[in-house]
Order: structure tokens, then sequence, then C-alpha cells
């Protein structure tokens, strides 16, 4: 069984030997298998401890670079709060699922927070703010995932699906759920009062989502049928896709700005 990309040892397990010794090899491949599993206790000591860690490919890299130190440092405080939420393993997952929303709703609230205050003290309207600062705290963490499924996974269902599905959840729940809550609030407090909220450029916008939105799934039609996959392929095709994928993103951008 192989475990670390320096190949320190070969490990033959044989049913009923339980005795892994204290040298070095012995730790290694105990916290490997802690790694699989982890107990409570175990996440949070990990949050903390800055040592080996577990590679997409299963593998054990005991070397920690200046980056992963200070990456390590600068995050610690959410790394300690997000060990709270019970492993996966725990009671059928449910707790992690629903404690998980929780923590996402808690960090979403605070990103909101701070870009409004931003905003506010640099002299930038909501709608710049929003389409910004706001969307790229929410979305970067999809993006991350979709990385590691374009990385892991066997074709690009998972990586392209899960940009999807993150953006539909953030359209029809995001919008959906408090426009319920605003509307059964306002109704209670003033029933006879229609509860309205009026946009701002927002049909400009979405418009122009729309559009670049049609191109990047042009793109990916076209790499079907032109590369074979939508996802890698030859350097200069995939250099390209991702740059005008990314040009289409500026144009977003500075479209809703300058309107």
């Amino acid at each position: 069984m192989r475990i670390s990309k320096k190949n320190i040892c070969i490990c033959t397990i044989n049913k009923g030997d339980t005795d892994l010794g204290i040298n070095d090899h012995g730790k290694l491949l105990m916290y490997f298998l802690q790694q699989q599993n982890p107990s409570w206790k175990q996440q949070i000591e990990n949050s903390v401890m800055l040592g080996p860690t577990i590679d997409e490919d299963n593998l054990v890299a005991d070397d920690v670079s200046l980056e992963e130190a200070l990456t390590h440092f600068a995050s610690i405080t959410w790394k300690v709060l997000f060990s709270s939420v019970p492993p996966a393993s725990y009671w059928g997952g449910y707790p992690c699922f629903v404690i998980s929303l929780c923590y996402i709703g808690l960090v979403t609230a605070v990103v909101g927070e701070i870009a409004t205050a931003f905003g506010c003290v640099m002299g930038i309207s909501e709608l710049t703010t929003a389409n910004t600062i706001v969307a790229l705290g929410t979305s970067l963490p999809d993006t991350f995932a979709s990385m590691t499924a374009a990385k892991t996974s066997e074709s690009a269902d998972s990586a392209i699906g899960n940009v999807t599905g993150s953006n539909s959840v953030n359209v029809f729940l995001g919008l959906g759920l408090p426009w319920v809550i605003a509307c059964t609030y306002k109704g209670n407090k003033m029933p006879m009062q229609i509860h309205e909220v009026p946009s701002k450029g927002l049909g400009f916008t979405v418009g122009v989502f729309l559009v670049v939105a049609v191109v990047c799934f042009m793109i990916l039609v076209a790499r079907r049928i032109f590369i074979g996959g939508e996802l890698g392929g030859p350097t200069v095709s995939k250099y390209v896709s991702a740059t005008i994928c990314i040009s289409l993103w500026f144009i977003y951008i500075i479209a809703s700005i300058v309107q």
C-alpha cells in the first residue's frame, strides 16, 4: 500500500496484526488511517495542526511549504470554527449537512455585511458591490469545488453540474425564500399594504448575463464537437477557452458597472 510520495515504506497489514509499533512508519500509517474516517476530536486537532496532509491522490504529503504555513495561520480561525461540524460518518451525516448549511448562511451574512460597509465607505453602488465582492465571496467555494471535480472526476459532469446546480440554488432558493419571509413579515405587520421592492438596473444586468452565458455554453458545445470534451484538450485550445470564459466575466462586470 503506497501512502507517501516519498515511498517511505511498503506496509502489509495482516488480519489480527494491530501492533504498528512506535516508529515513524507506524505513525505515518496511523495518521493516514485516521484521515480516512476522522473522529470529532481528530477533526478538531487537524484544524490546528500544521503537518502532513492528504492530497487528491490519497497520498500523504509530509512537506509543509512556506505558502501552506502562511495560509494555515491566516485561516486557522475559520478552520477551528468549521471543525465543530460533526463528521459525515456520525448519525448518517444529517447533523453534518444541517450544521454545514447553517455555517454557510452565517458566512454569507458576514460577507454581505462587510461588502455593504465597504461599498458605503468607498462610495460604490450596491449593485456593483453585489456583482463583484458578494458574488466572488459566495461563488469562489464553488469554483474550487469545480476545480477539484475537474481534476478527480472521469467526466466533466461533476465540474459543470456543480456550477449550474449552485447557481440554480442561488437564484431560485436565494430569491424565493427571502421573498416568502419578507412578504409574510410585511403582510402580518401591515396587512393593508402591498410589499414591493423596485429594481434598479436589474433587467440590464440579467440581460447581459444571459448573453455571456449563452456564449459560454456555445464554447462548451463547440469543444464537445471539435475536441471531444468540454474540459482539457490540446494546450492552445484549453487556454483559449479559459481566457474567453474569464473575459466574459469581465465583460459582464464592466457592463454592469458602466450601466
